[in-house]
């Protein structure tokens, strides 16, 4: 009789210790973002406070940074995240492989920009051939955009030597791509602000503008993307991380130079790297500020990626944007 009434009592407190645990998960939240400026809603919203008002003073929020897509793909995916804003070729990706992740908004389009090194003797497409390029990812938004782009010009040799073409591609975080183009150790580089500019201001040439490049200045360069999971479970968490996300864009069109300069510091607490205020400027002109999602174009994109063979089988998209949060 004893051990039964021991085994009831603590079965009963591990059930209370699960639920205090459960209540615990349910106050937190976990929002990833990049410390670019194409980014920059993500770093409003949590400067000006608006995440927290959106979620209520009894949610913590913990703010994650990442260097590339994939890592962030792999935070969402294991459930060290549960939203944030990344580039929309990782969750196309992820997404057709089976991952439970969902497109909820927008954030910025337009942006990307390659441009050469002053080094590497390139003055037009012309003079790429065997070249090295680098992009922070493979197969993140901004190498299928140059990849896509060279497709469409129908140079076999003007492609990735992974689907038979001539260059040569390599990877790595857009701050070091300056120290790379002096090494001689890359030629190219399909970047996004601000790092197109900073690179041009220190001698390299745009080659290919955000005007021509694949889906240039209309493709949503970042979006807002969540777990399927807080959809399900926590849809009202979903609902604030846009609610705040929208006031975040309304207040960068209305205040851009304010929302620079919450931009530049952000960035710098980040990566303890300053940068130029004018080029910061200038980066910002490129780049398009809005939550909309043109779903068809996104579609699209997500082909495109078949077609450079980063993906193996053709992908089906249907489902992986939700326009109305319930």
């Amino acid at each position: 009789m004893k051990k039964w009434i021991l085994s009831l009592f603590v079965l009963l407190v591990v059930g209370v210790l699960a639920a205090c645990g459960d209540d615990s998960d349910a106050n937190k939240v976990k929002i990833g973002y990049f410390p670019n400026i194409d980014h920059a809603p993500a770093m409003v919203a949590k400067e000006k406070g608006y995440f927290q008002e959106a979620l209520g003073e009894d949610v913590e929020i913990e703010y994650v940074t990442f260097p590339d897509g994939g890592t962030f793909m792999t935070a969402l995916n294991s459930g060290e995240i549960d939203a944030g804003l990344v580039g929309p070729a990782p969750v196309l990706n992820n997404y057709s492989n089976g991952a439970d992740v969902k497109i909820i908004g927008g954030a910025s389009s337009g942006g990307t920009v390659v441009v050469a090194s002053k080094e590497s003797g390139i003055n037009s497409l012309e003079d790429i051939e065997g070249k090295t390029f680098i992009t922070p990812g493979i197969g993140c938004t901004h190498d299928v955009q140059f990849e896509k782009f060279l497709l469409e010009k129908g140079i076999d040799k003007l492609a990735s030597d992974r689907i038979g073409g001539s260059l040569k591609h390599t990877t790595g975080k857009p701050a070091t791509y300056q120290g790379l183009f002096e090494s001689g150790q890359v030629d190219l580089a399909a970047v996004p602000e601000p790092w197109a500019s900073i690179l041009v201001d220190k001698g390299a040439k745009v080659v290919v503008s955000t005007e021509e490049i694949a889906y240039g200045e209309t493709l949503p360069n970042v979006v807002l993307a969540a777990s399927g999971s807080l959809l399900e479970d926590r849809p009202e968490i979903a609902k604030a991380i846009l609610e705040a996300e929208e006031r975040a864009v309304e207040y960068i069109n209305n205040n851009k130079e304010e929302a620079l300069d919450i931009t530049i510091k952000a960035i710098k607490d980040i990566t303890k790297q300053e940068l130029d205020k004018d080029l910061m400027a200038k980066a910002m002109e490129r780049i398009t500020y809005t939550t909309e999602i043109d779903e068809d174009l996104l579609k699209e994109f997500g082909h495109a990626s078949f077609e450079l063979e980063f993906l193996k089988e053709k992908p089906n998209f249907d489902g992986i944007v939700v326009s109305n949060i319930n």
